[in-house]
């Protein structure tokens, strides 16, 4: 059996959910491949080989993978499925969006967001917002797999695999039009160590972040948001964990003024240690934390500050 893991990358460095990713490939076999689709991405694929367990690193560039779009990820990766009995990637924002398209080309059903491999036709993922685990038996002959990074340790570096180069294909009926990229000097969210989220109730964006970004920048963490604090407007799309946002499962994750919706919790209740901050003692979030501070963000924030010097 051979595994088929597609990368995901920024041109010259793998995401830590490559290695996370070929974690779980591993569980299905020793063969393991990862391909590298863009353009310009010599040193992604490089990098991808000092991935142990790696077997080879196939390299496909052209310019519609330079941008990302699904439709030359999909005719790029489906010739390449011949030689493979499954083919995961991260459950990231571009997994998600070409995952499905390659298992609609290969005449199968994909198995999204697995958090567990039993076997090499039965995995483990969450339904329900994470209330309840769901077993999967696949009879397909080639699974199409999205992985949930954070069920899985990164795997080491250490491996010098060898890089070869495959076709790209090209996405002509569909045109890359623009991006507006985010820059931040802080971590981010997704792989971040420690994360400072805000809820609806900090009241307005000004609050928000004059809250959040001291404590943040104090800890060296990335900030995240609830739904609630979203839709208010407190915070950019990006920020938001949950079901609906990203799903995070750092070393520390700090909720402050979050009740704790279900919605909420699915994002984030994997986090090693969980201190909430908030008024309501009967706030879902304390049953989950690690460690609940019951009071006014307002006291509680400065003191914290105080502590941490």
């Amino acid at each position: 059996m051979a595994v088929l893991v597609i990368a995901d990358h920024d041109g010259s460095t793998v995401r830590d959910t490559t290695h996370k990713t070929v974690t779980a490939a591993l569980g299905l076999s020793s063969d393991v491949d990862v391909l590298v689709v863009g353009q310009g991405a010599q040193a992604a694929a490089d990098a991808a080989s000092k991935i142990a367990g790696v077997r080879k690193v196939l390299l496909a560039e052209s310019a519609g993978l330079g941008h990302g779009l699904a439709e030359a990820v999909t005719d790029t990766v489906v010739p390449l499925a011949a030689g493979y009995d499954a083919i995961l990637t991260p459950a990231s924002t571009d997994g998600k969006n070409f995952a499905p398209r390659i298992a609609a080309k290969l005449d199968v059903a994909p198995i999204s967001d697995i958090i567990e491999v039993v076997s090499a036709d039965t995995f483990v993922r969450p339904i329900y917002a994470g209330n309840a685990l769901e077993t999967v038996q696949s009879a397909d002959a080639k699974k199409v797999i999205t992985v949930r990074p954070t069920a899985f340790a990164a795997a080491a570096e250490g491996g010098s695999s060898p890089v070869e180069s495959v076709a790209g294909a090209d996405a002509p009926k569909t045109a890359f039009v623009s991006e507006e990229m985010v820059k931040s000097d802080r971590p981010e969210l997704g792989a971040a160590k420690i994360v400072v989220s805000g809820g609806r109730a900090l009241g307005s964006a000004d609050e928000f972040h004059a809250v959040l970004e001291p404590l943040a920048d104090k800890l060296g963490a990335a900030i995240g948001a609830s739904r609630a604090a979203v839709d208010a407007g407190y915070a950019p799309n990006d920020y938001q964990v949950g079901q609906t946002g990203k799903v995070v499962a750092p070393a520390l994750y700090i909720a402050i003024g979050i009740s704790g919706a279900i919605q909420h919790l699915a994002g984030m209740k994997d986090s090693k240690t969980i201190v909430a901050i908030n008024k309501d003692p009967d706030a879902p979030i304390f049953q989950v934390a690690d460690y609940g501070l019951v009071g006014d963000y307002k006291t509680i924030v400065p003191e914290l500050m105080t502590a941490l010097g």
